[in-house]
């Protein structure tokens, strides 16, 4: 009997290892990586920007999330998203959540198949009612550093430019957070500032980043403390200039010391020099020239008779924007003159009754000669100024 039981005592570490012997066995093996899938279809008619990260051990998925950026209704621009959380069991992906904007629920059920060295994936997608058909062939992977490097990083403000070369001195940008962007928009109501519609609408990169940039046109005088209160703004990341109307082949730079009074800019001198030139250049007469308190641009119009059908006594309008100023933050001796493209239109102007005329050969027709070169030549001259060499991109 003892020997028996002292046989049995023998068998149990065997039996242990054994039983820990094959749980090995069943786990996955290899180094753990991730890996990403930027371009299955299926999702919301083609127009969501899906990002599926996957954390695999050798070739076993052992965890995966599901990002999904799409458009949030048929009448704008506006985007919501969803990231789930997606439990692993063989080849089906499923979970559960609701989207970070609407609120609205989403379920997913997706089956994952290797095809040698692609993957395939069906299944549904269910976010509030819509029900997205997944069925999606030939998907590549990308490794985490591929993915990163794929990503947008560019927001292009500058805190600190050194000129207004590659930045336009009325054009600022705000990155500001995601929770933080509404109260901050809401402080702007009431101030001389104009917004880009445009950048209200937080695209898929901004909600993946949590920060939305804010693009805004201000007078250039009032540039630099703007941009300071908005560092200082709660929420607010990073604020600067950015790109905006300034185009250095339409510029010209020349000596401030004549166009000052103190330290603010003679606008009326300089309004007054800039319609004598281009009265000549576009053949035209002045007819208004007004400044924005809000932009600092000037925008002038001009009025020159058609010769389109002369005897019709046509009238055309032509439109200039132009912008002065320094040509770098802080003290600086020099000015910056930029230059719009004339913008024209045609009316019949005479008494009595009149044609009605529709323009239908496009808008923002080029009133100066193609190279564009008659107005800022001209410009150039009468101001002393140097141009910008494209070529060497320097003034010359």
């Amino acid at each position: 009997m003892r020997a028996l039981i002292f046989s049995l005592l023998l068998l149990v570490p065997a039996a242990d290892t054994a039983f820990a012997q094959t749980k090995a066995a069943k786990q996955p093996t290899g180094e753990t990586e991730t890996r990403y899938f930027t371009s299955i279809d299926g999702f919301m008619d083609g127009n969501a920007d899906v990002v599926l990260k996957e954390t695999r051990q050798g070739k076993t998925v052992s965890s995966a999330v599901l990002d999904v950026c799409y458009p949030a209704d048929k009448t704008s621009d506006r985007k919501d998203r969803f990231v789930v959380n997606l439990a692993v069991n063989g080849q089906t992906l499923s979970g559960t959540t609701q989207s970070l904007g609407d609120k609205a629920p989403v379920a997913v059920k997706l089956t994952r198949k290797p095809t040698g060295d692609t993957f395939e994936f069906k299944g549904q997608v269910t976010v509030g009612t819509t029900v997205n058909e997944i069925a999606s062939a030939d998907n590549t992977d990308l490794s985490e550093k591929e993915f990163h490097d794929n990503l947008s990083t560019d927001d292009s403000i500058a805190a600190a430019p050194k000129d207004f070369t590659e930045v336009s001195p009325e054009a600022i940008g705000v990155r500001v957070k995601l929770d933080a962007t509404l109260d901050f928009l809401k402080g702007l109501k009431g101030q001389n500032v104009e917004i880009a519609l445009s950048s209200l609408n937080a695209g898929c990169d901004a909600l993946r980043a949590g920060e939305q940039v804010i693009t805004l046109a201000v007078d250039p005088d009032r540039a630099a403390d703007f941009v300071a209160k908005a560092k200082a703004t709660p929420g607010v990341v990073n604020a600067g200039w950015t790109t905006g109307v300034f185009d250095m082949d339409r510029s010209i730079r020349f000596a401030a010391a004549d166009w000052r009074d103190g330290d603010k800019l003679n606008r009326d001198k300089l309004a007054t020099a800039i319609a004598a030139v281009l009265s000549k250049t576009l053949a035209a007469k002045l007819s208004t020239a007004v400044w924005s308190d809000t932009t600092g641009k000037l925008k002038l119009t001009f009025k020159r008779p058609s010769a389109l059908l002369p005897a019709l006594q046509l009238t055309e309008t032509l439109e200039v924007t132009a912008l002065a100023a320094p040509d770098k933050p802080g003290s600086t001796d020099r000015l910056m003159l930029w230059l719009g493209t004339p913008s024209v239109s045609t009316a019949d102007e005479t008494p009595g009754a009149k044609l009605n005329l529709n323009d239908d050969s496009g808008s923002d027709e080029e009133a100066e000669p193609k190279d564009g070169a008659a107005s800022l030549d001209a410009l150039a001259k009468e101001f002393k100024a140097q141009r910008w060499d494209s070529d060497k991109s320097a003034w010359k």
